[in-house]
């Protein structure tokens, strides 16, 4: 069942925080999680995880707060730490009975071992990333270059799929091994970040769609995805530009995004942050470029280099967009619940053996948002189930067949870039 146009949230999930008519301190920030009311004023300042909290304020953040921190124990050291207090008497969140079902649920999933990682399956992907670049590399070696090319192109996007999960510590389990699995795989593999990707994309997942909340549409002045943002440029120099944005996407937009990431943003952020583990692996990655360049020329050497980061670039980047950019999205002072924000604004990709290699189980979506730290190939287990609860609850369950996804995508690219958005005020 595809999603309506749009949704209405009304209310934060946690509406009346406050006791009675007390009025809320505007400057005081309160969270609640599990029937508490944390007061995070302060810590809010010095979150490890970034502004990401401030998300939450004045909401059950409770979801969001166990998904987030369901392998770290420090977190759970650091809550209670806070001050809080009970929230009042007759406190009920939003859609109470929906989030009761879904702890309920979720506490099923761990007595079954759903969040148990398999040190089988992580050799299987750490093992297939390698021998991929071996084939690469061997194929250029024997004179097949474009052959070579190509499928150095596509395990960067391989890579690319193999670090996101490192990042949500859905691989081993173990927070600072999946954080080294992922700093070598991105680092080597992409030449970019970790601790830069961590930071912006757990934003994307704490607030799918939410305007000036999500990192995932800020997106200007490359793409625009929502006519919303589009409405924000005013050059006619950039309107022509968004006009022909559904045709340069994959071949032109991709690539731009991926040169200024590995070329800029993501070594200027390992050296503001001093990660230097990563800057070593930028430092092996190229100088196994210029290895090739003084064996080929320098010339040849960066046309090669380009269309292996454009192949990469596409596959990664077209395969992501598919699941949420075409979808409706949340007004910035609107609030939706974790479950809402999975059902009304996330789409999974019909599965099959294909679909869920090309795309490493991340076809699933919508079961990854509700669990992104559980093992990625564990979600086709639960889809059904995650499928009757949202039935249960009259929630959209928006599955499309992966090429329909790829169409609705440029279909969307094409109506924004041309003023041709007929999508309602989300």
């Amino acid at each position: 069942m595809a999603p309506r146009d749009s949704y209405t949230y009304t209310a934060a999930p946690s509406a009346n925080i406050f006791e009675g008519d007390a009025p809320a301190d505007p400057d005081k920030k309160e969270i609640v999680i599990h029937d508490r009311a944390y007061d995070i004023t302060t810590f809010s300042k010095r979150h490890p995880g970034g502004k990401i909290i401030g998300f939450q304020v004045g909401t059950d953040a409770t979801d969001a707060y166990k998904q987030f921190h369901i392998r770290s124990v420090k977190a759970d050291k650091v809550l209670k730490s806070l001050p809080s207090r009970p929230v009042h008497k007759g406190y009920e969140p939003r859609r109470a009975q929906l989030l009761k079902d879904f702890a309920e649920f979720t506490k099923q999933l761990e007595v079954e071992g759903k969040f148990e990682p398999s040190p089988r399956h992580v050799v299987y992907r750490i093992a297939e990333v390698i021998l991929m670049h071996m084939a690469g590399a061997a194929l250029i070696y024997n004179g097949w270059t474009l052959a070579g090319i190509v499928m150095l192109g596509v395990v960067q996007g391989r890579c690319g799929w193999l670090m996101h999960e490192g990042g949500h510590y859905s691989l081993t389990g173990n927070i600072a091994i999946d954080r080294a699995i992922q700093v070598a795989v991105y680092g080597l593999g992409c030449g970019m970040s970790g601790a830069w990707w961590r930071n912006q994309h757990n934003k994307h997942h704490a607030t799918p769609q939410k305007l000036k909340h999500d990192v995932d549409l800020d997106t200007l002045p490359l793409v625009a995805f929502h006519a919303k943002v589009a409405a924000r440029v005013k050059s006619p120099a950039m309107k022509a530009w968004l006009s022909l944005q559904a045709k340069l996407f994959a071949p032109v937009t991709t690539l731009l995004v991926t040169l200024g990431w590995q070329l800029y943003l993501h070594p200027r952020h390992m050296l503001r942050t001093k990660h230097y583990d990563e800057l070593a692996m930028l430092g092996i990655r190229y100088s196994v470029v210029g290895a090739v360049a003084a064996h080929n020329g320098v010339a040849l050497t960066l046309a090669w280099y380009l269309l292996y980061v454009q192949l990469g670039a596409m596959y990664i980047f077209c395969n992501f967009a598919v699941s949420h950019t075409h979808l409706a999205v949340v007004e910035h002072d609107e609030h939706a619940t974790w479950i809402e924000y999975a059902s009304n604004h996330t789409t999974n990709c019909s599965p099959s053996w294909w679909c869920d290699w090309w795309m490493s189980f991340l076809n699933y979506q919508i079961e990854h948002h509700l669990y992104p730290s559980m093992p990625q190939f564990r979600h086709p287990t639960i889809a059904p189930r995650v499928k009757a609860l949202f039935e249960k609850h009259g929630l959209h369950y928006d599955v499309r067949g992966y090429f329909e996804a790829m169409a609705d995508t440029f279909a969307n690219l094409d109506k924004v870039g041309n003023g041709d958005e007929h999508v309602k005020a989300h």
